[in-house]
């Protein structure tokens, strides 16, 4: 039974009648219906004939149903997995809640009389419809029908098939061609999961009684534990298969790359193996080359802070430098500003180890210590090519240091990055692996410093009151500003988030530009000069500072916060 029957409307002519769209512009939107295959409503947002809220209210007002935003829903997996997933993905369902009176459903088309007859048909229930956004259902659809349980199976599946073998176990794994073999289904399940999640790496490591399958996301590694051991060689050998890698060789570490496209993602894999304890343990880092290159607008820079690098770097020489750990989303940076300087008029060349997206128009050259093909070799052959533009992927050593602001020097825009933990030491830092101050003071023109902070889970945020240790950080940081009348947020965890209490990151930068009075410090070597005269510039805010400023617009945490004050205090 469906409970309260939905109303029969015709979605076009009712927003024709409410004056929502023209009639003209409902024809076009039908026309291009047959071509997309796309449902009404979701073919007149996508011509933006209508808002997608204004869209939703009106069903939601005319049905006399709720409209739920799923962002801030807190929903059951369990009872989301009531519906088989295929028939959630069909209909574009999602089970929120159940009571005495049924099971309330989340519907991106509530106004779908047949689908409701074959959910009634499935679940056997009262069924009672909510709208909502299919962007958002389609969210929970990936986190609620997540693929452990799968791949927990399918490990199973493996290592039963693995003991029922009496051949060579590395024979076996890699004469397999059987697309349906269960260890090529465990893998396909385990990048899908990986993807799914948004997880910038896969960690497999096997342990003496478990392989542990870990994935980063935000940062942070999500375990899932597997008591199949055995399965690790398969997966060990499949993976060096999928990168070209010696089988054979499990002594020694080896590095790789393949691609993948999964779930209409092209994915380029770097893969690392490592000899430990008990097998192999493999990294893999996940670079989606789908969404391509963010613009310089979009990598998470303040806009004022977006003009004052955009000016730097449309300059016609000099040396700027991008600079943060590990994992710090320096490349994302660099390739950013790429991507606004990749003009037809422009010849760009970049030095990188490895290659990480690959760009139209751009001579890109691949590192290979091997054979001789060095920073140095690959930067001297570079300023024979008559570039305009340089990225050095890396400033490592002296030698790559002093070719990078000479070529600065001599009409060359250098773009780089170097591993400090903030702008202000980074200056210094050159002149640590021994380039001359004088180099340094004329070449140099900026840098930026960056981390990235996570985001608070919107699903499960609210507002709380900071201990003794977090007002004392605020006092330090706000350098005696009062906080009292700020409310602090953080997320609780919940299943949106696997329970962190945060979902996606932020990047969080300082920019220092170089003027003469840091420049006459770089000269004479004067470190505690240099540094007086960064602090004393009042366009410098550090990158606590950008950090605290997204704690108080409710962004991220002061937990997060602290995690930076502390890394930079470890300088």
């Amino acid at each position: 039974m469906i409970s309260p029957a939905p109303k029969r409307i015709r979605l076009g002519d009712l927003l024709v009648e409410k004056n929502m769209i023209t009639q003209t512009q409902l024809q076009h939107a039908l026309q291009e219906q047959k071509l997309s295959g796309r449902k009404l409503g979701n073919q007149l947002v996508e011509l933006r004939y209508v808002e997608e809220n204004d869209l939703l209210n009106l069903l939601s007002s005319q049905l006399q149903i709720p409209f739920i935003q799923l962002k801030q829903f807190r929903f059951d997996k369990e009872l989301v997995q009531k519906l088989p997933e295929t028939s959630a993905r069909r209909y574009r369902v999602v089970v929120l809640r159940e009571d005495i009176d049924g099971l309330l459903l989340g519907m991106a088309d509530p106004t779908d009389i047949f689908c409701l007859d074959e959910l009634q048909r499935i679940l056997q229930k009262n069924l009672k419809p909510a709208v909502v956004r299919e962007s958002e259902l389609l969210d929970v659809l990936d986190i609620a029908y997540s693929r452990a349980s799968e791949i927990a199976t399918l490990a199973g599946e493996l290592d039963d098939e693995l003991q029922e073998s009496a051949v060579d176990l590395d024979d076996f794994i890699a004469q397999s061609a059987d697309g349906d073999a269960p260890v090529v289904k465990l893998l396909k399940k385990i990048f899908e999961e990986a993807i799914n999640n948004k997880a910038s790496d896969i960690h497999i490591e096997p342990d003496e009684k478990v392989l542990r399958i870990r994935n980063r996301i935000d940062g942070e590694l999500i375990e899932q534990i597997m008591n199949e051991k055995r399965i690790v060689s398969a997966l060990v050998v499949r993976i060096k298969l999928m990168a070209n890698l010696d089988i054979s060789e499990k002594r020694l570490p080896q590095d790789g790359r393949f691609n993948l496209k999964i779930k209409h993602h092209n994915i380029d894999v770097r893969l690392s193996t490592m000899p430990v304890q008990f097998g192999e343990s493999i990294v893999m880092r996940l670079l989606d080359q789908t969404s391509g290159v963010l613009a310089l607008d979009s990598v998470g820079m303040p806009a004022t802070m977006v003009d004052r690098f955009r000016k730097i770097i449309t300059r016609p020489h000099g040396l700027v430098l991008v600079t943060g750990p590990t994992g710090s989303g320096k490349t994302t940076t660099l390739y950013g500003a790429l991507s606004e300087l990749n003009k037809p008029e422009k010849k760009i060349i970049t030095v990188e180890d490895p290659v990480e997206y690959r760009l139209p128009r751009i001579s890109q050259v691949q590192l290979h210590e091997k054979i001789g093909l060095t920073f140095g070799t690959v930067l001297r052959a570079a300023l024979r090519q008559d570039p305009d533009i340089l990225l050095v992927g890396e400033i490592r050593d002296t030698e790559s240091a002093e070719i990078a602001l000479r070529a600065s020097m001599t009409g060359h825009m250098v773009l780089s990055t170097l591993h400090t933990n903030d702008a202000v030491t980074s200056a210094l830092r050159l002149i640590d692996i021994g380039v001359d101050g004088y180099l340094v003071a004329t070449a140099l023109k900026a840098i930026v410093a960056q981390r990235l902070v996570r985001r608070i889970c919107s699903s499960c945020i609210q507002n709380y009151t900071p201990d003794a240790s977090e007002l004392q950080l605020l006092a330090t940081i706000g350098k005696g500003k009062s906080f009292t009348h700020v409310k602090f947020q953080r997320g609780t965890g919940c299943p949106h988030c696997h329970n962190t209490g945060y979902r996606g990151r932020i990047g969080v930068f300082e920019m220092l530009e170089l003027n003469q009075s840091m420049a006459e410090a770089l000269r004479t070597q004067d470190i505690n000069a240099f540094t007086q005269a960064a602090y004393a510039n009042p366009n410098f805010i550090t990158l606590s500072e950008a950090a605290l400023n997204y704690a108080i617009e409710g962004v991220t945490t002061l937990d997060e916060v602290m995690s930076i004050s502390a890394q930079i205090d470890e300088v």
